[in-house]
Parts: structure tokens; C-alpha cells; sequence
């Protein structure tokens, strides 16, 4: 089920409620007098809960990606069936500042498991103390890994894909563009999954579910993450806010936004402007859902009708993809 037509809210899905009246029993720690080491220990603890047990999958193992900077540890995920000269770069979400290939590890597992590709998830770089471009820098480099046989035989860039959910499909936008104008060969599609695409907060969505974290999320706290990410640049973020640039030339997009999201007109946004060139994509706007709710795949199945949604499209792209690059 999508809700695709307007910006009105269709009813939270009454696991969502559960879960948001879970969420509110649990004190919030002040990012203002919290130490982050303190945070972003809350952070994976939190996300423990919900991959446990860990989704069955074929195979997962531990890799290190070489950077100019040092290794990036990165996460392979095997599904038991699929292609083997495809693959999935995931990058995760959290603000820029908060999480990991184990927070995010659960999501990853299914989404191997529902597009029948393997997935490599990557521990880029955090700010504050890595902020604009590392995350973009670190995703290319997992993306050349990829290119260049880390994962077993080389993988052309028409078999790859890259996919990001909130802070992660900021980067992946960002991602795609710089290979763009770098004349670099493009990759087969992108998913973005409840991406926050500019620091704009004065969006509808915004004003409608901002004003507080009920809905799991801010506009004080987007302030706080964008301000991490770009510092005194939030004003004039140039390629980080990948919402305001020339969209001409991507690969194929699957966009993915959450009804009750603060973000959900940052997604909206973007399908209208790729709309108006003609650029090829499909907009899903998945009804009674939070931000961050791909995360809930353990109690919530929209989620994973989100991801059989994406594989259906990478399915498409691919083939279209892989008959361009002949």
C-alpha cells in the first residue's frame, strides 16, 4: 500500500503507535549537556533491540575498505540466491553523527534478502569531527572497492547499486551527482529511503510533525545535525544539500518517504523537480509510518514491503542498466 496522491496523512498504523508510545517511555538524552561518546553508545543499544534476533541470511562478514585516510570497516551481507556480479553499497542513516553497519545491520540483512543482491554497508566517517564531504568521500570509496573486486570478481558500475536511508540518502545523492560531474561511468539506480536533502525547516511536513520528537524526530534536531555536518557552513551548503542542484543525468531512483516524517517533503520535493526534467525515477510514500521506520522490520511489514517495492524497481533498472552499458 502507497500513498502517492497530495501531502495529507493517512492514519499512523496502530504498530507505528505502538511503538511511538514505546519510544515515549524512554528519557531522551540532552544532546546539549550529553557527552556524544554517551549518545552514540544510547544509539547502539537502542538499535540492538530491534536487530535481534539477527534476520537469517546466508552469509555476513566483516571487511576493511582501503581509503586514503585508513581502513573503513564494511559489512557484506550474502543472500542465498542472486547475482553474483551485482551488488548493493548501503549507507546508513543517523544524522551524520550517529550510527554504524551494526546499527543498521537488521535493514541490511533484509534488504539482501528482498532485492537478492549482496549488500557492503559502510562505516563512514561521523561528524562533527568529519563533517561535509567526508561521508560522500567514504561512499565513493566503498563504491571503487566494489568496482575493483573487493568483494570477489570486479563489478561494473551499470551491476551496482547505492542505496541510503535519512542522513545516508543525503550522501547517496551527493554520491551520484559528484560521479556525474566527474564524467565517471554511472551506476545502475539509487534508493532513498526517507532522505534530508537540504536544510530546509520550514517545510510543510516540517511545520506538521516537527515541533517535537512524537513522530521520532525534530526540526531542533535536524538543526543540531545538519549544524554537525556542515558547521558554519548550514547557510550556504553548496553540493551538501543535493535537493537544490542540477539533477539532470542520475541513474534510475526509487524514493521512498515516510507519511509522518518531517523529511517527507525533502523526498516529495525531489520527485517533483526529477518530474519536471523527465528524469526517471518512482516516488513512494508509504502511509502510517515515522522516519526511520525501515528500521521497525521486525514488528512493522510495511517496511518490508517497502524493500520488495525497491527490489521490483532495481529489477527493472538493472536489466535497462546492463543493456545500455553493451
Amino acid at each position: 500500500m502507497t500513498f502517492d496522491e497530495g501531502r495529507g496523512s493517512p492514519p499512523l498504523h496502530p504498530i507505528t503507535v505502538a511503538i511511538l508510545a514505546e519510544a515515549a517511555a524512554v528519557p531522551r538524552l540532552d544532546p546539549a549537556t550529553t557527552p556524544l561518546a554517551a549518545q552514540r553508545r544510547a544509539v547502539e543499544m537502542a538499535a540492538a533491540v530491534w536487530n535481534d534476533p539477527p534476520f537469517p541470511i546466508a552469509r555476513v562478514e566483516t571487511l576493511a575498505v582501503p581509503t586514503p585516510w585508513g581502513a573503513m570497516r564494511a559489512r557484506l551481507h550474502v543472500p542465498s540466491e542472486g547475482a553474483a556480479d551485482t551488488a548493493i553499497l548501503h549507507v546508513h542513516g543517523g544524522g551524520w553523527t550517529f550510527g554504524s553497519v551494526d546499527t543498521h545491520d537488521g535493514l541490511t540483512r533484509r534488504l539482501a534478502a528482498a532485492t537478492r543482491r549482496p549488500v557492503l554497508s559502510i562505516d563512514y566517517r561521523l561528524a562533527p569531527e568529519h563533517p561535509f564531504p567526508a561521508p560522500v568521500e567514504d561512499a565513493a570509496a566503498g563504491l571503487a572497492f566494489l568496482e575493483g573486486g573487493g568483494i570477489g570478481a570486479p563489478i561494473a558500475a551499470s551491476r551496482i547499486v547505492v542505496a541510503g536511508d535519512s542522513a545516508g540518502a543525503q550522501t547517496v545523492l551527493a554520491l551520484l551527482l559528484a560521479r556525474r560531474d566527474a564524467g565517471l561511468p554511472p551506476v545502475a539506480a539509487g534508493l532513498l529511503f526517507y532522505g534530508c536533502l537540504a536544510p530546509d525547516f520550514d517545510t510543510a511536513s516540517q511545520r506538521a510533525f516537527g515541533a517535537d520528537e512524537r513522530f521520532l524526530l525534530s526540526t531542533e534536531r535536524m538543526r543540531w545535525y545538519w549544524t554537525n555536518h556542515l558547521g558554519d557552513r548550514i547557510d550556504d551548503p553548496g553540493a551538501a544539500a543535493p535537493l537544490r542542484a542540477d539533477l539532470r543525468g542520475l541513474p534510475p531512483l526509487f524514493l521512498d518517504a515516510a507519511s509522518h516524517d518531517p523529511l517527507r517533503d525533502d523526498t516529495l520535493r525531489l520527485a517533483e523537480r526529477l518530474a519536471a526534467i523527465g528524469a526517471p525515477h518512482r516516488l513512494r510514500v508509504t502511509p502510517g509510518v515515522v522516519h526511520g521506520y525501515l528500521r521497525f522490520a521486525a514488528r512493522l511489514p510495511l517496511a518490508m514491503e517497502t524493500l520488495e517495492a525497491a527490489a521490483a524497481h532495481l529489477d527493472e533498472a538493472t536489466a535497462d542498466a546492463a543493456a545500455r552499458a553493451v
